[in-house]
């Protein structure tokens, strides 16, 4: 079945292309979304009437998309989590965590346009990419930090201070022969 495309599908082609799919993809799914019509003679003119308002159309979306591209890139996203020895994390870090931290920064964004392979299971500094349009895929930097993180403060400068501020408390209580009671949390 050919057809002339109304609008950019991804992994079948642009606007105003003719291409050749199955009869069923055709029907049932590329025609009633409005995506493409069927190539024919009178089709083909009319498509060219209408091409320079689906033009302005895709442009619009794209320009939209630029721009979220644009705050997306210029945002760092931190997310706190909670973790236990050799700090490892508790669950993990998913495109819908990613989702929730942008829109608590005031950044609306569709989950399914963060392309996260697998979930982030450590510590640490990732460049995550987001899917918003065909030509527009900008890179979002999620720093994924303990959950008593403060900005400005390196990782391994906190947990060393947090050490060496804890040592000399243990010493001197047993150094003075005084067991106190150990707190459980």
């Amino acid at each position: 079945m050919k057809l002339i495309l109304r609008a950019d599908v991804d992994n079948l082609g642009r606007l105003g292309q003719v291409v050749k799919v199955k009869p069923g993809y055709g029907r049932n799914f590329l025609i009633p979304q409005g995506l493409a019509m069927m190539a024919s003679a009178a089709n083909q003119k009319a498509f060219e009437t209408e091409r320079k308002k689906l033009q302005a159309k895709m442009d619009a979306v794209k320009a939209e998309a630029q721009g979220l591209a644009d705050k997306l890139a210029a945002a760092e996203v931190i997310i706190r989590v909670r973790t236990g020895e050799a700090d490892r994390l508790y669950g993990s870090v998913t495109a819908a965590t990613i989702v929730d931290a942008l829109v608590a920064m005031g950044i609306e964004v569709d989950k399914r346009k963060i392309d996260l392979d697998e979930p982030i299971r450590a510590l640490g500094e990732y460049k995550v990419q987001a899917k918003l349009h065909h030509d527009v895929r900008p890179e979002i930097t999620v720093r994924v930090v303990k959950h008593d993180w403060v900005p400005g403060q390196d990782e391994n400068v906190a947990a060393e201070g947090q050490e060496t501020a804890e040592a000399p408390e243990a010493s001197d209580a047993h150094d003075a022969g005084k067991a106190e009671p150990e707190e459980t949390a």
